[in-house]
């Protein structure tokens, strides 16, 4: 492996644990009980630079601004707003202007705050350490650290740097947030086996920089500050680039072929027109207002309302978005990659049942008999956990006993705390119990030993009680303790069931019992903790959340599929996978961080769809799970709450982090927040997803539709020999009344039917998938026809007002095309009018604007109208009408094939 050339050639920081103490020290050339002279902790200083996690190369806030302007969408709306400026249309430059600069603010404030994420990982670094620097203790700033220093820790700190621990005294530290393990970690300072320790939650005898000592105390040699620790890694994977989401990448495709296309278009008619004699300043004109009518400058802001909209919705039912476009992107998610410990769990530990004498117990259950009660007294005397103080009404701190205990009530280990929780559902409560038979002398939990031994007074004399690893507790006793006295033990069927317990995900503890006549002498352990009487196994786990079962099954239902990544146990993550349906067997394959390590990216793809549960895996190997899902086609939402989710959410399609418990560097990593740490809010937030873009599609079906038929209209007419149908005020007025309002207004379309029981789109499907642009085609061709049908007739008829006929037909067909393509499936009547008000407002008030163009005299002058007779007006609404009843033929056939089996899957199916 490849050296740092900072620091020793002979050892790298992520080797340091299967090197030994001694061996270390030497080659950090340090004494570990004086520490370093302060002259050579100042040059490692200068070698090795400060304890800090550094800050990737920021770009600065005009760099960030002008990003906002590189999308070709936004130059092509740049283009279209000078060209309206040019042409007089002043109203439609302003309007396109504001859009442009609206969506640039949005855009530089979610790319400043994505900045944020590295922000917030520095805030984990401890802000003071207690050092031993030549013999003398001293507290300095944690910045200040060097590889080679020695620590001192004690319950409570925060781990200022990557440490070898060379000394410990009972020392267990909490790891969640870096390793994703809901238990805290009993140190040791052995030296450790290479094959054993490919997780950094299998490294006991190191200590890792932003994680926290809980208790005991412990001396440690730094071998790795700021961007060289485990935690600057993680820093590190949050560097690079955000994804674009899909609605990004479809809107820029989309751009990109409408521009050209409209491009190649206008110049053909200005052709057309010149080549049949027409004013080349008329033609140019139309040409020109047609390339500006033809560009929906509104999809933009469209797209914003429908995401702000979509944001402000989810609010309310706890979800807050960091980042508008992953609103959309959930309704592209075909995996939720999870983390286990606190998103899908409690984060705290639960007494899952109590076996004793072949009865089982669980909480809430009425106690058997008296050896169910008597283990439940030892697991609360052999404990260390403690209430919380609260604060009477008096101001006077107490802890006297809630009966709706809940694991926030006490502190201490959260298997101690949750041993405390089973008693108090046994009716035992530990205050009373530790003042009945008080304690009088320990043995602490050890590492070596895995177990502990507390001795209490009472009954004319002293019991000891032990818990620890039933493989630690077992073969030291000699019976099955009951009232009456001991019985014979099967100690080989007691083992066997305890190691089924832990197969299937259970932290599993051994509970047992002593009588002795007087305080025996603790410093002969093996004869204090021997010919002891079994009382019984406990077994514990990190719980499921109880909405998360239902959030998986609607996942499921949804198509979408979860899958479980943490960095706890492979037995505990399959258990608690199992127990959620995310896997339907007990059996079901996992894939461990060491598996993984010898997987080629090729080898894990063909992995990836099969596997859904993964164990003991580090925040770079998140990272490539999640990366091989999206090589294999997927788009991957990754939930999670801890600093070793934050690169993998990062990397996701889109981050989903929690608020309440997660971590501020999750957070910032992310772009969504659950407010209440609830993983089935992301159900709702996929609902809300999906409806977001079907209305976007709705929206580009609308406006494509009604420009295509602009753009027909004006081509097909001098091909036909008739004389060029609209002039350039009114393409521009049906554009500016036709795509603003009303298509803003099907923001507030309502999510169809059946939304979350259709499997995901495709990630690379076009915008325009099953059938849109088809549509688009054969209605903008209607319209079309419609238009220079009245035309023809009008001007066979003799009518003077032919072109005031076709402006009329070609907006009022599009008010009908708005209404009737609501839905992709139901008809309108099903729907009602009154199911989208915004949009019934919107159609109404364009349809009396249109009708004050031909209606208000002094406007005539300006659109070139003139009054149209009644019956001319019932021309044109019966033209429009045409295109209602075509659409809602289309839905009814769309439904026909559907029904038998052979329609295309469509997003309303």
């Amino acid at each position: 492996m490849q050296t740092d050339p900072t620091y020793p050639a002979n050892v790298t920081p992520s080797e340091a644990h299967l090197r030994s103490a001694q061996e270390l020290a030497a080659t950090y050339r340090v004494n570990p009980h004086t520490g370093l002279l302060d002259d050579e902790a100042a040059q490692r200083a200068h070698q090795h630079g400060a304890n800090e996690l550094q800050d990737h190369a920021r770009r600065g806030p005009l760099a960030l601004l002008a990003d906002q302007f590189k999308d070709f969408m936004v130059l092509v709306l740049l283009g279209a707003a000078v060209i309206s400026g040019v042409i007089g249309d002043l109203t439609d430059t302003l309007v396109i202007l504001v859009i442009v600069v609206l969506n640039a603010i949005i855009g530089f404030v979610q790319a400043w705050r994505a900045d944020q994420a590295m922000a917030a990982l520095r805030q984990l670094s401890a802000a003071h350490a207690t050092v031993l620097r030549g013999g003398e203790v001293q507290v300095v700033p944690a910045s200040v650290l060097v590889p080679g220093d020695i620590v001192l820790l004690e319950a409570g700190n925060q781990i200022p740097a990557d440490l070898r621990l060379i000394e410990i005294a009972q020392l267990q530290v909490d790891e969640s947030a870096l390793t994703g393990e809901s238990v805290t970690v009993a140190k040791q300072t052995d030296t450790l086996a290479a094959q054993d320790t490919s997780a950094l939650g299998d490294r006991v005898n190191m200590a890792f920089k932003g994680t926290t000592a809980t208790h005991g105390r412990a001396r440690g040699l730094v071998v790795a500050t700021g961007m060289h620790t485990e935690l600057g890694k993680v820093a590190r994977l949050l560097g690079g680039e955000d994804r674009s989401t899909p609605l990004q990448l479809r809107l820029a495709a989309f751009g990109k072929r409408l521009a050209l296309g409209v491009i190649a278009i206008c110049i053909v008619i200005f052709a057309v027109g010149v080549l049949r004699g027409e004013s080349p300043l008329l033609m140019a004109l139309t040409a020109i207002s047609l390339a500006v009518a033809a560009i929906p400058e509104a999809l933009p802001a469209v797209v914003t309302v429908l995401l702000a909209l979509g944001a402000r919705r989810m609010v309310a039912v706890k979800a807050l978005v960091r980042r508008l476009p992953s609103v959309e992107t959930l309704g592209s998610v075909t995996t939720i990659c999870s983390d286990k410990t606190g998103t899908l769990t409690q984060n705290h530990m639960h007494a899952e049942l109590l076996l004793a004498q072949g009865q089982r117990w669980a909480p809430g259950d009425p106690l058997p008999g008296p050896v169910h009660a008597e283990a439940l007294r030892a697991a609360v005397l052999c404990n260390d956990a403690a209430r919380h103080a609260r604060v009477d009404d008096d101001g006077n701190a107490t802890t006297t006993p809630n009966p709706d205990a809940h694991p926030t009530d006490w502190q201490g280990d959260p298997t101690e705390t949750a041993l405390v929780l089973a008693a108090h559902a046994g009716g035992l409560d530990k205050a009373q119990l530790d003042a009945a038979t008080p304690r009088v002398q320990e043995q602490p939990f050890d590492s070596d030993r895995k177990r502990m031994t507390t001795f209490h007074r009472g009954g004319g004399g002293f019991v000891a009680y032990t818990k620890g690893a039933p493989e630690s507790v077992l073969p030291r006793c000699t019976a099955q303790w009951t009232p009456e006295g001991g019985q014979p033990l099967d100690t080989a069927a007691v083992l066997a069931t305890a190691n089924q317990l832990a197969a299937q995900g259970l932290r599993v503890l051994a509970l047992a019992r002593r009588d002795h006549a007087r305080l025996p002498d603790t410093n002969a352990l093996d004869d204090v903790e021997s010919q002891m009487a079994l009382l019984g196994l406990i077994a514990l786990i990190d719980p499921p959340r109880p909405e998360a079962q239902a959030a998986v099954r609607d996942c499921m239902s949804a198509g979408i599929t979860p899958v479980m990544i943490t960095g706890d146990h492979p037995a505990t993550a399959r258990a608690i996978a199992h127990r959620l349906g995310i896997v339907a067997h007990a059996d079901a394959p996992v894939l461990t961080g060491a598996d993984l390590a010898q997987l080629d990216d090729a080898a894990l793809r063909a992995q990836v769809e099969q596997v859904h549960v993964y164990a003991r895996v580090d925040p770079a190997q998140k990272i490539r799970i999640v990366e091989a899902l999206q090589a294999q086609g997927h788009f991957v939402a990754m939930t999670g709450d801890g600093v070793n989710d934050a690169p993998a959410l990062k990397r996701a399609d889109i981050g989903v982090s929690m608020g309440k418990g997660g971590t501020d560097v999750a957070r910032e990593a992310s772009s969504l927040v659950l407010l209440d740490d609830n993983f089935a809010t992301i159900v709702a937030a996929v609902k809300e997803g999906r409806r977001i873009y079907d209305n976007i599609r709705k929206f580009v079906r609308y406006a494509m539709t009604g420009n295509s038929g602009e753009i027909w209209t004006i081509f097909l007419a001098p091909l036909l020999l008739l004389p060029i149908p609209l002039l350039p005020i009114h393409i521009l007025w049906v554009n500016l009344v036709t795509d603003g309002l009303p298509g803003l207004a099907l923001a507030a379309e309502p999510a169809e039917r059946g939304i979350m029981q259709r499997p995901p789109r495709p990630p690379n499907e076009s915008l325009f998938a099953q059938g849109m642009w088809q549509h688009i085609l054969g209605m903008g061709l209607l319209i079309a026809g419609l238009c220079l049908a009245v035309q023809a007739w009008a001007l066979h008829t003799g009518h003077a007002h032919w072109q005031t006929m076709v402006f009329t037909v070609l907006t009022l067909a599009q008010m009908a095309h708005v209404m009737a393509i609501r839905s992709e499936s139901e008809p309108l009547w099903r729907l009602g009018l009154a199911s989208n008000r915004p949009l019934l407002g919107a159609v109404l008030l364009t349809f009396a604007l249109q009708m004050a163009t031909i209606y208000v005299p002094f406007l005539n002058p300006i659109f070139r109208t003139e009054p149209l007779s009644l019956g001319e007006l019932g021309i044109c609404v019966a033209a429009a009408l045409v295109v209602y009843c075509v659409v809602e033929l289309e839905k009814a056939w769309r439904r026909k094939r559907r029904a038998s089996g052979s329609a295309i899957d469509d997003p309303a199916a």
